[in-house]
């Protein structure tokens, strides 16, 4: 059964038996396990995934034992790179030109943790807290029903809204006085931090206040810096010569690029209903990797293989953003785009500056660029005369 609200929950706890709460520390999670504590049968458990976003899990495990559950945190940051977010790199997976999609990546590795946890301990119910405002909310509930658990699960916020104010003075009523602080949510992972709600939820008008981002600056050195990416079909293996897994390099790479202010974004992304909501968001890493990527494909694969590919960029892109990463258009569409990538080996230099990314220097294995076009218009000329 899909959950929806506060009362199916206490219809589907009833009987007792165990919960799986996918559990950020944050407010909307926080109001979730302090209702919960209502069921005193049910065995709460509070999934704390760890994807790289530099979450502080350590107070989200105390909150969550002070509201009564068992935390339970695991670090996926390095499967979050290698599985999910490596094969967003040659699908150039952007939301429609605007800004490269994170949480569509990180959801399907949430529910299959939280999936894989509830089946162990034997929950019957598995929570999260999107709302309808959040894309999450598919992209989750999807996902879930996708890998085929059996039990209850969904967001009570899908049809119950509890106020902002509402959440905070329960919290703080319970002991939690700290929420009352929180001005906006957000998300976090290795590939990305994004804001919406509070400060930001206007598109008319939304000047971002510089102490919200972490990653990037917008007082970049006054001296450009190249740096060298090696792709090995497809993937990127090597951060200036030096062999690096997915996660590290991406770890480097919002440091160094996040230094220029290179991959902040705003924008406006659809919801289930057709209308707008505004995201906010910081992927410095992101910005490089794509761009980088780009341009070595250029350097390797045929234009009419690539303009079939940008059909199924989109394809790839819709399909994970409407929460189908597990479903067959997705996954024909990866195929094909794995398929092309075989031939993007090679090195790209970029240049990073304040004034954005630019490639210095394209180095393919295979390359079909011409490098000398006096000498290749002697030598493959018809005429008598060369």
């Amino acid at each position: 059964m899909l959950i929806s609200g506060f009362e199916e929950i206490a219809k589907a706890a009833a009987p007792g038996g165990a919960a799986v709460v996918l559990f950020s520390g944050g407010l909307d999670s926080s109001y979730l396990l302090a209702r919960l504590r209502e069921h005193e049968h049910l065995r709460v458990y509070a999934l704390c995934v760890d994807l790289g976003g530099g979450d502080d899990l350590d107070a989200a495990r105390r909150t969550a034992a002070l509201l009564g559950a068992e935390p339970v945190v695991a670090d996926h940051t390095e499967t979050f790179a290698a599985e999910f977010v490596a094969p967003a790199i040659p699908a150039q997976a952007v939301y429609l030109g605007l800004h490269p999609v994170s949480s569509s990546l990180s959801r399907p590795l949430l529910a299959r943790v939280a999936v894989g946890l509830a089946e162990r301990v034997g929950a019957t119910l598995l929570l999260h807290t999107a709302n309808r405002s959040q894309n999450s909310l598919r992209r989750l509930n999807t996902a879930i029903a996708a890998l085929g658990y059996e039990g209850h699960y969904g967001s009570p916020y899908a049809a119950d809204a509890v106020s902002r104010e509402d959440k905070q003075r329960a919290l703080r009523d319970a002991g939690f006085p700290e929420f009352t602080a929180r001005t906006q949510s957000g998300d976090a992972n290795l590939w990305c931090r994004e804001f919406e709600s509070g400060l930001l939820e206007d598109p008319e008008w939304f000047p971002v206040p510089d102490a919200l981002y972490a990653w990037t600056s917008d007082r970049p050195p006054a001296q450009p810096e190249d740096l060298t990416l090696d792709f090995t079909g497809g993937l990127p293996v090597a951060l200036d010569g030096a062999p690096l897994p997915p996660h590290a390099m991406i770890a480097e790479l919002n440091v160094r690029a996040g230094r220029y202010g290179l991959g902040r974004y705003a924008g406006l992304e659809h919801i289930d209903g057709g209308e707008k909501v505004l995201e906010v968001r910081e992927m410095p890493a992101a910005c490089l990797l794509l761009y980088a990527y780009r341009q070595l494909e250029a350097a390797t694969v045929p234009a009419e293989t690539m303009r079939e590919k940008l059909a199924m960029e989109q394809l790839w892109t819709r399909e994970a953003l409407e929460g189908r990463w597990f479903g067959p258009s997705r996954l024909a569409a990866d195929a094909f785009i794995r398929a092309v990538a075989r031939a993007v080996t090679g090195r790209v230099t970029v240049r990073l500056s304040g004034a954005g990314p630019q490639a210095v220097s394209i180095r393919a294995d295979e390359p079909l660029y011409i490098r000398d076009r006096d000498a290749w218009e002697r030598a493959t000329a018809t005429g008598l005369t060369r």
